[in-house]
């Protein structure tokens, strides 16, 4: 039976993949709550429909940073893709290409920047960072990521030091044999991945750090990890190119809200002048068309494409954003909507609003 829905897809994947990899992608902090919520925060919100609105062709496409793609929708950054798939990040970027839709490739991957940017051929791509203790292995990120054709950078900036993972620490998660972190070549590769990633970030990072970065590229810098409006704020004012609400799929601390739950807050805040990006807890098009009406400009799946990935490859992962585009074409039509900027807003509200009836 082929897959109908993304839940199909993580249901194939659990069966398909190991132990390990599978508990470490799902995986969240502490006990898990904010994970719950990035998934129930969206069933609060309701869909408004508006009838004979002449929705018989609808247009999907969008442009950010320059580039257009075919739909808002694009592939957040996922560590160690290659313990889901033989060719990891590089069938994945390939998948995001095929559909014209934006990748971005994380620090920790498991397939090089130049890899994934040669499958992706001049396909538009991103690429995450990290600013570490080391500046000069940063920069040389950033080099990198230019000389190989990525379009913007996108700093994380919600991971000081690596969160508590109860599940992954029940686990004793290490990394596999035939998995390095490919960008890495510090020759300091043990398996433990939290301790890894504490051995080089720098939990004494500022708002200096990022005008340091902003320097650095000419790229467009994306900030991800954003949850409130006064960080919003600041980061406009620092001048960055965009702000990507996040909250690291719910794996630093839990108790955080769900990111679409702090979207309209920041969205209010920052007013347009910048484009605004939101990933987690996105499983079906009705979610991505929530957060496009409450303002989000890109919608972004990060566990979504592994679980596609894990069941046939690059293939895999086409398919999942296939069922997202039709799910979403498929709301805007019946919602009355002939283009992503015709969602506004007042196509949604919040489940507590009908409590009076």
């Amino acid at each position: 039976m082929n897959p109908a829905s993304i839940q199909d897809y993580e249901d194939r994947a659990a069966d398909i993949l190991p132990h390990d990899s599978l508990h470490f992608y799902r995986s969240g902090a502490g006990n898990e709550l904010t994970l719950k919520l990035n998934k129930s925060a969206y069933d609060r919100i309701r869909i408004r429909p508006r009838v004979l609105q002449s929705s018989a062709r609808r247009d999907l496409s969008v442009r950010l940073f320059g580039d257009e793609y075919s739909m808002p929708i694009g592939i957040s950054p996922t560590a160690l893709q290659k313990m889901a798939h033989p060719e990891g990040e590089v069938a994945n970027g390939k998948a995001a290409a095929s559909r014209k839709v934006p990748f971005t490739l994380s620090t920790l991957s498991s397939s090089t920047i130049e890899e994934v940017g040669k499958g992706m051929a001049k396909a538009p791509r991103w690429f995450q960072l990290y600013i570490f203790k080391d500046r000069k292995v940063t920069k040389e990120l950033v080099q990198r990521a230019e000389k190989a054709g990525y379009r913007a950078i996108v700093l994380t900036v919600d991971a000081p030091v690596f969160g508590i993972r109860r599940a992954d620490n029940k686990n004793r998660f290490m990394l596999p044999p035939n998995i390095t972190f490919a960008n890495m070549d510090d020759g300091k590769q043990q398996r433990d991945y939290g301790a890894y990633y504490d051995e080089r970030s720098d939990p004494a990072l500022t708002w200096d750090d990022v005008e340091w970065l902003l320097k650095l590229t000419k790229l467009p810098v994306i900030v991800k990890g954003i949850l409130t409006k006064e960080d919003a704020l600041i980061a406009v004012d620092r001048g960055v190119q965009g702000i990507w609400v996040s909250n690291h799929g719910a794996r630093q601390v839990d108790s955080e809200p769900a990111t679409i739950e702090v979207l309209p807050e920041i969205v209010a805040a920052v007013a347009d002048r910048i484009p605004i990006i939101i990933d987690g807890g996105v499983t079906q098009g009705t979610d991505v068309f929530k957060a496009l009406a409450l303002g989000a400009k890109m919608v972004c799946i990060g566990r979504p494409a592994l679980w596609g990935l894990a069941v046939n490859g690059q293939q895999g992962v086409e398919n999942v954003l296939d069922i997202l585009k039709k799910e979403l074409d498929n709301v805007m039509a019946i919602a009355g909507c002939q283009s992503i900027a015709d969602i506004t807003k007042d196509f949604v509200a919040h489940e507590s609003s009908y409590e009076k009836i």
